[in-house]
């Protein structure tokens, strides 16, 4: 099997495109990091030390900063939830559309609660980390269901 074929013609795909959307948002969260940044003056001697130019962001920059580093730890829970889902589904068959549901859904949402968190939208951001845990969550669910019945 090629990996093209992995994206686009099997029962895996949308897996594969669950990770690969998810590793998106973690370079989408730079976005906001580097306007941030910027905002605090940025020159090249900040590289010796990037992270002591947080006391100079704005508020709003603090928050993007947050944003990027728990982008870094969903990815870490979401990665491995989408790699199951994808081998299960490789070696089973289709898994329950809510597994589908739960592979795109959890790209979309950590984009908004980039945006709910830079924007300081506490209950929409909330709502957001919560629903995309559950997302992976389902992942993993439905991956061993899938093994442990298939």
């Amino acid at each position: 099997m090629s990996l093209l074929q992995l994206f686009t013609a099997t029962d895996a795909a949308p897996y594969a495109w669950s990770l690969v959307l998810a590793g998106g948002t973690v370079v989408a969260s730079i976005i906001p990091l580097g306007a941030a940044r910027s905002a605090a003056n940025f020159e090249m001697k900040d590289m010796a030390a990037p992270r002591a130019m947080f006391e100079r962001f704005p508020a709003w920059g603090k928050r993007a900063s947050w944003a990027h580093q728990n982008s870094f730890e969903a990815f870490t829970l979401h990665a491995p939830a989408a790699v199951l889902a994808l081998i299960a589904a490789l070696h089973t068959g289709p898994l329950p559309g809510l597994a589908l549901t739960a592979a795109f859904l959890h790209p979309a949402l950590r984009l908004a609660y980039i945006a709910a968190y830079v924007g300081n939208v506490p209950p929409v951001r909330g709502l957001c980390w919560a629903t995309g845990l559950l997302c992976s969550g389902i992942l993993y669910s439905e991956g061993l269901k899938a093994f442990l019945n298939g």
